[in-house]
Protein backbone atom coordinates (compact mmCIF):
# COMPACT_ATOMS: atom_id res chain seq x y z
CA UNK A 1 0.00 0.00 0.00
CA UNK A 2 1.32 3.40 -0.98
CA UNK A 3 1.78 5.93 1.85
CA UNK A 4 -0.53 8.97 2.00
CA UNK A 5 0.47 11.88 -0.22
CA UNK A 6 1.45 14.11 2.69
CA UNK A 7 3.86 11.40 3.92
CA UNK A 8 5.40 11.00 0.46
CA UNK A 9 5.97 14.75 0.22
CA UNK A 10 7.43 15.13 3.69
CA UNK A 11 9.70 12.11 3.16
CA UNK A 12 11.02 13.60 -0.08
CA UNK A 13 11.73 16.87 1.72
CA UNK A 14 13.35 14.98 4.61
CA UNK A 15 15.71 13.19 2.21
CA UNK A 16 16.56 16.53 0.58
CA UNK A 17 17.36 18.02 4.00
CA UNK A 18 19.57 15.05 4.90
CA UNK A 19 21.31 15.29 1.51
CA UNK A 20 22.05 18.98 2.05
CA UNK A 21 19.74 20.29 -0.67
CA UNK A 22 18.22 22.40 2.09
CA UNK A 23 20.71 23.45 4.77
CA UNK A 24 20.06 24.61 8.31
CA UNK A 25 18.32 27.98 8.19
CA UNK A 26 17.10 27.57 4.61
CA UNK A 27 13.48 28.33 3.89
CA UNK A 28 11.48 25.35 2.64
CA UNK A 29 8.90 25.60 -0.17
CA UNK A 30 5.69 27.32 0.84
CA UNK A 31 2.34 25.54 0.98
CA UNK A 32 1.43 27.16 -2.34
CA UNK A 33 4.68 25.97 -3.95
CA UNK A 34 4.11 22.43 -2.65
CA UNK A 35 0.56 22.49 -4.01
CA UNK A 36 1.84 23.41 -7.47
CA UNK A 37 4.85 21.06 -7.44
CA UNK A 38 2.96 17.98 -6.29
CA UNK A 39 -0.54 18.86 -7.56
CA UNK A 40 -2.08 18.43 -4.12
CA UNK A 41 -4.57 20.32 -1.97
CA UNK A 42 -3.64 22.94 0.61
CA UNK A 43 -4.60 20.52 3.39
CA UNK A 44 -2.16 17.90 2.06
CA UNK A 45 0.64 20.45 1.66
CA UNK A 46 0.02 21.77 5.17
CA UNK A 47 0.13 18.26 6.64
CA UNK A 48 3.41 17.53 4.85
CA UNK A 49 4.95 20.59 6.47
CA UNK A 50 3.48 19.61 9.85
CA UNK A 51 5.17 16.21 9.49
CA UNK A 52 8.58 17.87 9.20
CA UNK A 53 7.91 20.16 12.14
CA UNK A 54 6.81 17.25 14.33
CA UNK A 55 10.08 15.43 13.49
CA UNK A 56 12.11 18.44 14.59
CA UNK A 57 13.44 18.97 11.06
CA UNK A 58 11.79 22.34 10.55
CA UNK A 59 10.21 25.22 12.40
CA UNK A 60 7.31 27.31 11.13
CA UNK A 61 7.18 31.03 11.87
CA UNK A 62 3.85 32.74 11.26
CA UNK A 63 4.14 35.21 8.42
CA UNK A 64 7.72 34.20 7.60
CA UNK A 65 7.63 30.60 6.41
CA UNK A 66 9.09 27.22 7.35
CA UNK A 67 12.82 26.87 7.95
CA UNK A 68 15.20 23.93 8.35
CA UNK A 69 16.46 23.54 11.91
CA UNK A 70 20.13 22.87 12.77
CA UNK A 71 20.60 19.15 13.36
CA UNK A 72 23.84 19.25 15.38
CA UNK A 73 23.13 18.46 19.02
CA UNK A 74 25.17 19.48 22.02
CA UNK A 75 25.57 16.65 24.54
CA UNK A 76 26.05 17.23 28.27
CA UNK A 77 27.23 14.21 30.23
CA UNK A 78 25.38 13.35 33.42
CA UNK A 79 27.90 10.64 34.26
CA UNK A 80 29.96 13.35 35.95
CA UNK A 81 27.24 15.93 36.61
CA UNK A 82 29.48 18.24 38.60
CA UNK A 83 31.70 18.86 35.59
CA UNK A 84 30.89 22.44 34.73
CA UNK A 85 28.77 22.87 31.61
CA UNK A 86 31.18 25.30 29.97
CA UNK A 87 34.05 22.83 30.52
CA UNK A 88 32.07 20.05 28.86
CA UNK A 89 31.29 22.30 25.89
CA UNK A 90 34.96 23.29 25.55
CA UNK A 91 35.95 19.61 25.54
CA UNK A 92 33.65 19.10 22.55
CA UNK A 93 35.02 22.15 20.74
CA UNK A 94 31.76 24.06 21.13
CA UNK A 95 31.74 27.79 21.77
CA UNK A 96 29.62 28.36 24.88
CA UNK A 97 28.24 31.68 26.11
CA UNK A 98 25.36 32.91 28.19
CA UNK A 99 23.22 36.03 28.42
CA UNK A 100 21.91 37.13 31.81
CA UNK A 101 18.20 37.78 31.38
CA UNK A 102 17.03 38.33 34.97
CA UNK A 103 18.73 38.58 38.36
CA UNK A 104 16.54 39.84 41.18
CA UNK A 105 15.23 39.02 44.68
CA UNK A 106 11.77 37.41 44.71
CA UNK A 107 9.50 35.54 47.11
CA UNK A 108 10.22 31.82 46.87
CA UNK A 109 7.47 29.82 45.11
CA UNK A 110 6.14 26.89 47.13
CA UNK A 111 8.12 24.17 45.31
CA UNK A 112 11.33 26.19 45.57
CA UNK A 113 10.82 26.77 49.29
CA UNK A 114 10.32 23.04 49.83
CA UNK A 115 13.43 22.14 47.79
CA UNK A 116 15.59 24.68 49.65
CA UNK A 117 14.15 23.90 53.08
CA UNK A 118 13.03 27.47 53.75
CA UNK A 119 9.73 29.06 54.71
CA UNK A 120 7.25 29.71 51.91
CA UNK A 121 7.61 33.19 50.37
CA UNK A 122 11.08 33.64 51.91
CA UNK A 123 13.36 35.85 49.86
CA UNK A 124 15.52 34.11 47.23
CA UNK A 125 17.37 35.34 44.17
CA UNK A 126 15.90 34.44 40.78
CA UNK A 127 18.28 34.24 37.85
CA UNK A 128 17.42 33.46 34.23
CA UNK A 129 20.17 32.82 31.72
CA UNK A 130 20.06 32.08 28.00
CA UNK A 131 22.68 29.50 26.97
CA UNK A 132 24.13 29.69 23.47
CA UNK A 133 26.15 26.93 21.82
CA UNK A 134 28.10 27.96 18.72
CA UNK A 135 25.94 31.07 18.73
CA UNK A 136 22.59 29.24 18.62
CA UNK A 137 20.09 29.52 21.47
CA UNK A 138 19.99 26.09 23.12
CA UNK A 139 18.59 26.40 26.63
CA UNK A 140 17.20 28.73 29.27
CA UNK A 141 18.43 28.16 32.82
CA UNK A 142 16.17 29.33 35.67
CA UNK A 143 17.66 29.13 39.16
CA UNK A 144 16.60 30.19 42.64
CA UNK A 145 19.55 30.89 44.91
CA UNK A 146 19.34 31.29 48.67
CA UNK A 147 19.22 34.98 49.57
CA UNK A 148 22.56 35.22 51.39
CA UNK A 149 24.52 33.92 48.41
CA UNK A 150 22.53 36.01 45.96
CA UNK A 151 23.33 39.18 47.87
CA UNK A 152 27.01 38.31 48.30
CA UNK A 153 27.75 37.35 44.71
CA UNK A 154 25.23 39.32 42.65
CA UNK A 155 27.79 41.28 40.56
CA UNK A 156 29.78 38.11 39.78
CA UNK A 157 26.77 35.91 39.00
CA UNK A 158 25.52 38.35 36.40
CA UNK A 159 28.78 37.80 34.51
CA UNK A 160 29.82 34.24 35.41
CA UNK A 161 28.30 30.78 35.68
CA UNK A 162 26.94 29.88 39.12
CA UNK A 163 28.70 26.64 40.11
CA UNK A 164 32.28 27.72 39.34
CA UNK A 165 31.66 31.10 40.98
CA UNK A 166 30.50 29.46 44.20
CA UNK A 167 33.40 26.98 44.09
CA UNK A 168 35.93 29.80 43.69
CA UNK A 169 34.60 31.36 46.89
CA UNK A 170 34.71 28.26 49.07
CA UNK A 171 31.21 26.92 48.41
CA UNK A 172 31.71 23.89 46.16
CA UNK A 173 28.65 21.93 45.07
CA UNK A 174 28.97 18.47 46.56
CA UNK A 175 25.93 16.72 45.06
CA UNK A 176 22.85 17.19 42.91
CA UNK A 177 19.37 15.72 43.01
CA UNK A 178 17.90 15.90 39.53
CA UNK A 179 15.15 14.71 37.21
CA UNK A 180 14.54 15.05 33.47
CA UNK A 181 11.02 15.65 32.16
CA UNK A 182 9.16 17.47 29.39
CA UNK A 183 7.33 20.78 29.11
CA UNK A 184 5.99 23.10 26.40
CA UNK A 185 7.16 26.53 25.38
CA UNK A 186 5.27 29.44 26.91
CA UNK A 187 5.41 32.93 25.43
CA UNK A 188 8.77 33.84 26.98
CA UNK A 189 10.46 30.52 26.20
CA UNK A 190 9.23 30.57 22.61
CA UNK A 191 10.96 33.91 22.15
CA UNK A 192 14.21 33.02 23.88
CA UNK A 193 14.58 29.61 22.21
CA UNK A 194 13.14 30.63 18.82
CA UNK A 195 10.44 27.96 18.76
CA UNK A 196 6.66 28.17 18.25
CA UNK A 197 4.39 28.61 21.25
CA UNK A 198 3.61 25.18 22.72
CA UNK A 199 6.72 23.54 21.21
CA UNK A 200 7.90 20.47 23.21
CA UNK A 201 10.99 21.13 25.34
CA UNK A 202 13.17 19.14 27.74
CA UNK A 203 13.54 20.15 31.39
CA UNK A 204 16.46 19.18 33.61
CA UNK A 205 15.38 20.04 37.18
CA UNK A 206 17.97 20.00 39.93
CA UNK A 207 18.68 20.92 43.53
CA UNK A 208 22.32 21.58 44.39
CA UNK A 209 23.83 20.94 47.83
CA UNK A 210 27.03 22.23 49.42
CA UNK A 211 29.51 19.98 51.21
CA UNK A 212 27.54 20.20 54.48
CA UNK A 213 24.47 18.82 52.64
CA UNK A 214 22.73 22.19 52.73
CA UNK A 215 20.65 23.09 49.65
CA UNK A 216 21.95 26.26 48.03
CA UNK A 217 19.94 26.51 44.83
CA UNK A 218 17.07 24.95 42.96
CA UNK A 219 16.80 25.28 39.22
CA UNK A 220 15.66 24.08 35.81
CA UNK A 221 17.46 24.01 32.49
CA UNK A 222 14.84 24.13 29.73
CA UNK A 223 16.27 23.14 26.37
CA UNK A 224 15.47 22.52 22.73
CA UNK A 225 15.66 18.78 22.13
CA UNK A 226 17.00 19.37 18.62
CA UNK A 227 19.99 21.32 19.95
CA UNK A 228 20.70 19.91 23.39
CA UNK A 229 20.68 16.44 24.91
CA UNK A 230 22.08 14.50 27.86
CA UNK A 231 24.20 11.36 27.99
CA UNK A 232 24.64 8.89 30.82
CA UNK A 233 27.02 5.96 31.31
CA UNK A 234 26.22 3.37 33.99
CA UNK A 235 27.81 0.15 35.13
CA UNK A 236 26.71 -2.77 37.27
CA UNK A 237 27.97 -2.88 40.81
CA UNK A 238 30.93 -5.18 41.35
Amino acid sequence: MSPPLHISISEKLRHQIEAGVYAAGDRLPSEHQLMETFSVSRITARQAVANLVSQGLAIAYRGKGVFVTPQKKVTYSLSSPLVFLEQDMARQGIAFSFENLVFEPVAAPRDVAVALGIAKASSVYLQKKLFRMDGAAGAVDVTYLIADLGERFAPLLEQQMTFPTLAEHGIPIDCLDSVIECTHADYDLSGYLEVPLGHALMVYRYTAYSSDRQPVLHGSTISRADRFCYSLSTRARA
